[in-house]
């Protein structure tokens, strides 16, 4: 007998859950960096003019990518094994930290850019995302234990192994009450 999940067979619902509290921190992040783009444009713009637009504009890329990594990973894997989830989850927090550094590294040799719109809207797009995806997780209902579902198989009745019955293999007579020694 597997443990393979059956086509077409919904999966349980602590992953439907979880499935659903990223879903929401996903949507929130993208609505999150979608405000902060036009008001970061348009700050940075009556700031620094153009170069106030070009900061606003990589600032809430940067953050994109920063935190929409780990929200991606996540949803990736929310059926697979925890080990798995957990590997994917480090690798893809490795990667999107030297794709940040190299992305600033190569930016900081430019100067189309406003450094300061750039760093406030990346920590505001950054810092937005985290406090989201904090706000999704404890909104969401995601249950402890699974509930059980129908049993399969033969009746099982008394007498029957493992039921704790007297006759059955685990059931003795000195399981019974009146024989107990108190």
């Amino acid at each position: 007998m597997t443990n393979a999940p059956t086509p077409g067979a919904r999966p349980p619902l602590s992953e439907q859950a979880v499935e659903a509290v990223v879903r929401q921190a996903f949507r929130d992040m993208l609505v999150l960096l979608g405000v902060l783009l036009v008001l970061g444009v348009g700050i940075g713009v009556l700031v620094a003019g153009a170069a106030g637009a070009w900061g606003a504009l990589l600032g809430v890329a940067i953050a994109l990518v920063f935190s929409g990594t780990t929200v991606l990973s996540v949803l990736a894997t929310v059926r697979s094994s925890p080990a798995r989830t957990s590997a994917v989850i480090m690798g893809a927090w490795l990667a999107k930290i030297v794709v940040v550094f190299v992305a600033l590294a190569v930016l900081s040799r430019f100067d189309f850019y406003d450094r300061v719109v750039l760093g406030v809207v990346l920590f505001a797009g950054v810092l937005g995302s985290a406090v989201l995806d904090l706000r999704a997780v404890q909104r969401g209902h995601i249950p402890y234990v699974e509930p059980a579902g129908p049993q399969v198989g033969p009746e099982v009745g008394p007498g029957d192994a493992g039921t704790g019955t007297p006759g059955g293999p685990s059931g003795t007579a000195n399981d019974r009450p009146e024989h107990a020694d108190s």
